[in-house]
C-alpha cells in the first residue's frame, strides 16, 4: 500500500532510508528539505553522490580511500614512513588525523576478525600488511584497533604473523574503554591513547 500521496516521494524515501541510522521521519524529512532547494543544488548534490561511487579509489599502499592510485597520507614525504598505524576502518584513520598527534603512515585492514559475522583473516587485508613489513623500512606497527573482543583477536592474529620480523609492536593504551569503538572516542582521549601506547605483548585484555 502506498504510504505517500506520490510515488516518486515514496521512492526517495525508500532509498534514503536504505542509509545506516535513517529511519523513515528521518528520510522524509531529507527528502522534502531537497524539494525545497533549487533544481541545481539538487543536481549538484546527486552528482556529487554518483561521482564519489564511480570515481573513489582505495589507496594501493594502506588501502585508504583516494582520488589517486596512492593517498595523500602515502604520498606525503613529511610522514615517518618506519610507523604504520593498523586500523579497522578509513573512519579510523579520520579520527586520528584529527588528534593532529600522529605523523606516520597507515593500515586499513577493512574490518576486523569477526567468525560470528563471517570474517576471518582472508577477508581482511593482513597480508599486504605482513608484506608492507616484509620489504622493510617499517620499525613500529602500533594497533590502534577498537579494545573489543574481536578488535584483540585480530591484533592478536597480526602479532603471530610479525613474531620474528624487525619490527616493534605496540597498542593504544586504555585510556579508550573497552568494548568502546575508535572512531567514537574523544580527540583528546584518542590522542593520549595513541601517544603513551605500550609494547603489544600478544597478550588480551
Amino acid at each position: 500500500m502506498q504510504q505517500y500521496s506520490s510515488v516518486l516521494l515514496e521512492r526517495a524515501v525508500g532509498e534514503f532510508a536504505k542509509l545506516p541510522g535513517i529511519g523513515r521521519k528521518t528520510a522524509l524529512r531529507l527528502v522534502l528539505h531537497l524539494l525545497r532547494q533549487p533544481l541545481p543544488e539538487v543536481e549538484t548534490f546527486a552528482d556529487a553522490i554518483a561521482l564519489l561511487r564511480r570515481d573513489i579509489k582505495y589507496c594501493k599502499v594502506c588501502h585508504n580511500i583516494s582520488d589517486s592510485e596512492v593517498c595523500e597520507i602515502c604520498s606525503q614525504s613529511s610522514r615517518d614512513a618506519s610507523m604504520v598505524c593498523v586500523v579497522e576502518t578509513v573512519r579510523d584513520v579520520i579520527a586520528i588525523e584529527n588528534t593532529s598527534l600522529y605523523r606516520g603512515l597507515y593500515h586499513v585492514l577493512g574490518g576486523v576478525i569477526s567468525p560470528m559475522d563471517g570474517i576471518g583473516p582472508g577477508d581482511l587485508e593482513i597480508d599486504s600488511l605482513v608484506e608492507r613489513v616484509c620489504t622493510g623500512g617499517v620499525k613500529e606497527v602500533i594497533f590502534a584497533l577498537s579494545p573489543t573482543m574481536e578488535g584483540d583477536t585480530t591484533n592478536f592474529y597480526i602479532y603471530r604473523k610479525l613474531a620474528g620480523m624487525e619490527v616493534s609492536m605496540s597498542v593504544l593504551s586504555r585510556g579508550i574503554s573497552v568494548g568502546d569503538e575508535l572512531e567514537y572516542a574523544d580527540e583528546v582521549t584518542l590522542g593520549r591513547s595513541l601517544m603513551n601506547r605500550t609494547p603489544f605483548t600478544g597478550k588480551t585484555y
